[in-house]
């Protein structure tokens, strides 16, 4: 009886441990959590990642229908997110110019980056940013 005790003591202390630090800011936030990017446009790092975004939504445009007039220019990053899971996560606001105009919009993008890959960013999400008055 005093050994079942023991393990069911030690396990419910390991869950316990567990819970804190997974729940605290003991490891810089939540394990698993979106963490704010500071600095985002002298991130050269984010900046490229934001082009590969660019470039990556106008070669699958181009795939799948040729048009041209929708192709988007790329302006720059202003805000950015990331989330360690099998890799990094990132959750990227780019400015950018839809070539049939001249006035930026704001465009939302997710991409993982898998440094251990040969292809090592992969854009999983890339569509224009909701205005803030449908937010």
């Amino acid at each position: 009886m005093a050994k079942s005790t023991k393990i069911l003591s030690s396990i419910l202390l390991l869950f316990f441990i567990f819970t804190l630090f997974s729940s605290s800011n003991a490891l810089g936030g939540k394990l698993g959590g979106r963490t704010q990017i500071k600095d985002v446009k002298t991130n050269q790092e984010i900046q490229d990642l934001g082009k590969y975004c660019v470039e990556e939504h106008n070669r699958n445009l181009r795939k799948q229908n040729g048009a041209l007039s929708s192709l988007l220019s790329f302006s720059q990053v202003v805000e950015a997110e990331k989330q360690v899971v099998s890799g990094v996560k990132y959750y990227l606001k780019i400015s950018a110019i839809v070539k049939s105009s001249s006035s930026p919009k704001l465009f939302d993008a997710v991409v993982v980056v898998k440094s251990w890959e040969k292809k090592k960013e992969e854009l999983l999400t890339f569509f224009p940013s909701p205005s803030p008055a449908t937010k």
